[in-house]
């Protein structure tokens, strides 16, 4: 790997914002070689159109809707568009001209007027700065230095560094992508089992995206109309708390079963013995500026000291002085110029899918499914343990064809109404649904970032000889897939895990 951010920017590249991961990346090989597949797609399509303009109620006219909307989304067709075209015909077909005249004029405006919503770009713009600073590899060095000399220490220093890179990246796909191209030779040169090696980096990224800054976290706010800095702060525990368990996990293999992780009798390697307390200090060094900005971004929150817009603008403002200083002698101007464009496409890619939302949140209550499926579900008599159970299952199911802001879209505006009934608090859902939302993008036989993975592990200078198959892949998530559904489980059942912090912020 040449440079970190060149990994990243190729992983987004293959991953395009406003697109669901169904219909991308690793699953284009076999789509190309299953034209039959995409034929039926477009056959769902036009049935779901007549099915919409035939229908004789307004319910079966938003189920069709829905129907549309998806399959639109199975054939390419970018979120924002799929989530546009089927909420603009059902509400013409339900209400009229006059009705979709309005959606049309109004929603552009009403999805991206919120003030809060000023903190996506400018988050969006400091993760791409600092990938452009080469943040990855120094920081995988840095966590590779300091839990290397630990049984499992490589994994662990992965899923630490994975955490952190997807935290500020907004992307598990471009993180795993980086972090795979580096982590998995390392761990199988250190005589690491080719499914441990492999597992861990499908999940290093997962923690990230609860621990601020989250794009998912902020996008989430934006859709259930929730306050941005304290659903930032909801997700700050659970983020650590997990990232933990995955390294404690790592340090339970290697104490027990230390094969798996290259050590024989748990004897420390050569390489790692000569490791210094000068070279661990100087890797921390050369990463000084990460742990800065989360305590401006973090700390400016929790004290009240800054706004979420404001503590956005001044940690870009400190990642825009770091990338100028770390790539001072490779042509400065023109690496902020690169992160400033991106950011300009990654956000307004972002904001037409909340404008899509919007359509969408206007269809439902026209059609009235949201609330039919609401009564639906309060008459089924399920408690709120077995409701999330549900929810638990749906999404992980849903999640082998579609990416995690692609749920929240198709699913938050129908289930809003049910968790007032269920007592769900909003701030602790949009937690619980994010890490519920990457789990379902791991999970076999479709899940995406393990396909990601695969196809990095078919490169010679990744799997360093070693044969790994999509088989290995799907057998390394074993050991973290129930350690991952344990923490969702514990998380329901202590809800303050979630909302202590947002609490004592706000007192």
């Amino acid at each position: 790997m040449s440079s970190s951010h060149s990994a990243t920017d190729q992983a987004l590249d293959e991953a395009p914002v406003g697109r669901t991961e169904a219909s991308k990346g690793p699953l284009d090989s076999s789509r190309k070689s299953k034209p039959l597949g995409f034929f039926i797609s477009i056959a769902v399509v036009i049935i779901c159109a007549i099915g919409l303009f035939t229908s004789v109620s307004d319910l079966a006219s938003g189920l069709w809707c829905i129907g549309l909307m998806v399959a639109l989304m199975f054939i390419g067709v970018p979120i924002p568009l799929s989530l546009g075209i089927a909420s603009s015909l059902g509400i013409y077909y339900v209400s009229g001209t006059l009705a979709l005249t309005n959606v049309l004029k109004t929603s552009a405006f009403t999805a991206s007027s919120s003030w809060s919503m000023t903190v996506l770009p400018l988050f969006i713009f400091m993760g791409l700065l600092l990938t452009q600073a080469g943040l990855t590899q120094k920081m995988y060095k840095a966590t590779e230095l300091w839990f290397g000399w630990l049984p499992g220490g490589l994994g662990i220093g992965t899923t630490a560094a994975g955490a952190g890179l997807a935290s500020v990246s907004g992307s598990t796909i471009g993180m795993t992508y980086a972090l795979g191209r580096a982590g998995i030779p390392e761990m199988l040169r250190a005589g690491y089992d080719r499914r441990i090696a492999v597992g861990t980096v499908v999940i290093a990224g997962l923690p990230g995206q609860l621990i601020p800054p989250s794009i998912l976290l902020v996008v989430y706010a934006g859709i259930a109309s929730v306050p941005v800095g304290p659903q930032l702060m909801a997700g700050v525990i659970p983020g650590l708390l997990i990232a933990i368990a995955y390294a404690l996990m790592l340090l339970f293999i290697g104490i027990f079963l230390p094969r798996l992780v290259g050590r024989d009798k748990n004897k420390v390697r050569e390489d790692e013995k000569n490791i210094t307390w000068g070279e661990r200090f100087g890797a921390l060094a050369q990463i000084w500026g990460f742990p800065l900005i989360m305590l401006v971004l973090f700390g400016g929150m929790f004290t009240g000291v800054f706004t979420p817009s404001e503590a956005g603008a001044a940690a870009a403002g400190m990642s825009l002085v770091l990338a100028i200083f770390y790539t001072w002698r490779n042509k400065p101007i023109a690496q902020v110029a690169t992160a400033a464009m991106n950011a300009v496409r990654s956000s307004a890619a972002i904001f037409f899918i909340l404008i899509g939302a919007e359509m969408l949140t206007r269809m439902l209550a026209v059609t009235g499914l949201a609330e039919s499926v609401t009564s639906f579900i309060t008459d089924l008599g399920l408690s709120r343990f077995l409701f999330l159970c549900v929810l638990i299952v749906l999404y992980i199911f849903m999640g082998m064809f579609f990416d995690t802001l692609a749920m929240m879209l198709l699913t938050i505006p129908i289930l809003m109404p049910a968790f007032a009934a269920y007592d769900v608090n909003l701030l602790w859902f949009g937690v619980f649904i994010v890490f519920l939302g990457e789990i379902g993008m791991i999970t076999p036989p479709v899940g995406v970032l393990s396909y990601v993975v695969y196809n990095i592990c078919k490169k010679r200078e990744v799997n360093t000889g070693i044969r790994i198959s999509l088989g290995d892949v799907f057998m390394s998530l074993a050991w973290f897939l129930p350690l991952s559904i344990a923490f969702l489980i514990v998380l329901i059942l202590w809800p303050d895990i979630a909302l202590w912090l947002p609490g004592i912020s706000n007192a």
